[in-house]
Parts: C-alpha cells; structure tokens; sequence
C-alpha cells in the first residue's frame, strides 16, 4: 500500500480483513462516520489513520486480535 490511498483501497481492505464497517472502525478506534467518508472518497486518510491503514495491511490478524479485544 504506497503513501496515497483510494476509496476502493480502503473498502478493499476491510473486506479482505472480512469485517464490517462497524467492526473495522471499532479495531482501529475511529468511528464509523470517519470509515465512510475514507471509503466514499470524501476525505483521504493522513497521518495516523494512513499509519493504521498500512498496518492493517500488512497485519491483519492484529486488527482482527484489537476487535476481539476492545468487544
């Protein structure tokens, strides 16, 4: 994943991961309005949210163990 993101990357991401809006936002700790407007292209994630992005990424089956963890 390169230093800019597009709404199908994002969307893309989260079902590959298999979780729904609700969840993907609750691992990440963003709220689902946030997740939208990424998915949406309505606003392009920076800074930290671009960092989780990349994580999540690369490490899935973190962002699925911080689900379990913050039900």
């Amino acid at each position: 994943m390169s230093g800019e993101l597009h709404a199908g990357d994002v969307a893309a991401l989260r079902k590959f991961i298999c979780l729904t809006q609700r969840e993907f936002a609750l691992a990440l700790g963003i709220s689902v309005h946030t997740l939208r407007n990424w998915e949406q292209n309505r606003v392009t994630p920076d800074g930290p949210g671009l960092a989780l992005l990349r994580i999540a990424a690369r490490h899935p089956r973190i962002i699925r163990e911080n689900l379990e963890s913050a039900a």
